[in-house]
């Protein structure tokens, strides 16, 4: 059986469709395979709680754990929740664990796969209001399970589902993600982390908030100089993003983008970059300071920036917090006309030149620092 994709289909309909019309090549198993897992006492002698994985690729060409994305090209992941798990100890994945885009392990086509297994680990938050909650913790990746510094995981595996679709495969966790190594100043991008003490209160421990800060051009050559601040909301960004001083690399190989149907998408990306630091840089060019916000919650890679009774008051801590002690840091003019909103799937977002010409940030109240 074939299908024709469509990309007006949903992408959890395509993921289906991709999938079973590998399923129909051959008959659907009642049982299936069970993978047997442990983690070696080495990476912990303490028992552990959180989510297991296995991941299932038809290829190699990165680990499974890189390959499970929101594509058509998506590949096989199946789960389940693990408490007071010991070193030495099995725990199986079989038919019963849910899985995606596959229902369940019953649904494999014989095949070719490569095999890896990946605990998502959680830990016990001992809540200001008395509630105890078992979430994975962030620790500086944004919420990618798959890069999580700390989580457990193992090296992937060739197997060989043939057509009785039965099997008993054995893996073991015996590597640890290292963790992430932080980005570094520059003259112009600084990063910055705070204790929010209206979030340590909610999850009974501290919590930090952090941002990214591009200064603009002059700041140290102008101490007495206050600037507006332009906050950026959206997803978790590993640095400041679409700023870069040094030329496109000429050595860059192009890539294509699906999204935009385009070759060399990358060679573009660096090459605005480079044009918007030329901008910033520029005599004419507005002086004010540009922030993005990093603020993931044990359930997502960013709390919304809304206060919530299951996250706690991330909308206070930000606005009553963060911003304040940014501004302070970095000569803001503080609260009223000089802080700026843009970005973000809140439907907030303003081309950041837009915001620049329409709110004219040239005031003769932002003293002069070119």
């Amino acid at each position: 059986m074939q299908f024709k994709l469509s990309a007006a289909l949903p992408f959890t309909l395509l993921y289906c469709l991709s999938f079973a019309s590998l399923a129909d090549t051959g008959a659907e198993q009642e049982h299936g395979p069970s993978f047997s897992i442990r983690f070696d006492s080495a990476l912990s002698e303490n028992p552990q709680d959180g989510r297991l994985l296995l991941l299932l690729a038809t290829h190699d060409d990165k680990e499974p754990r890189f390959l499970v994305n929101n594509s058509a090209d998506s590949q096989l992941i199946f789960g389940l929740n693990v408490n007071g798990w010991k070193s030495g100890t099995d725990t199986v994945i079989d038919k019963d664990a849910i899985g995606f885009p596959l229902a369940d392990l019953s649904k494999l086509p014989p095949g070719t796969y490569y095999v890896q297994a990946l605990l998502n680990r959680y830990k016990d938050y001992h809540l200001g209001n008395g509630k105890v909650v078992s979430l994975p913790p962030d620790r500086g990746e944004g919420q990618h399970w798959n890069r999580k510094p700390g989580n457990f995981y193992s090296t992937p595996v060739q197997i060989v589902i043939d057509a009785s679709g039965s099997g008993s495969y054995k893996l073991v966790l015996d590597q640890v993600i290292a963790d992430i190594e932080p980005p570094a100043d520059t003259e112009f991008v600084k990063h910055i982390q705070m204790r929010s003490k209206l979030l340590s209160d909610f999850w009974g421990e501290d919590i930090y908030l952090g941002a990214h800060v591009l200064l603009p051009r002059g700041f140290d050559a102008h101490p007495e100089a206050r600037y507006p601040l332009m906050i950026f909301h959206g997803h978790f960004p590993d640095d400041f993003g679409g700023f870069r001083t040094d030329p496109p690399d000429p050595d860059l190989e192009p890539e294509y983008s699906s999204r935009f149907n385009i070759d060399g998408y990358n060679i573009i990306q660096q090459q605005e970059e480079y044009d918007f630091y030329q901008t910033w840089i520029s005599d004419d060019f507005p002086r004010f300071i540009v922030i993005e916000i990093q603020h993931p919650t044990p359930y997502y890679d960013d709390s919304y920036a809304v206060n919530s009774a299951s996250q706690g008051p991330y909308g206070d801590a930000l606005t009553y917090e963060l911003i304040p002690y940014i501004e302070e840091q970095f000569r803001g003019l503080g609260e009223g006309w000089a802080r700026f909103t843009y970005g973000g799937s809140t439907r907030l977002a303003h081309s950041l030149t837009k915001i620049v010409i329409d709110l004219h940030l040239g005031d003769a109240s932002m003293a002069s620092a070119n």
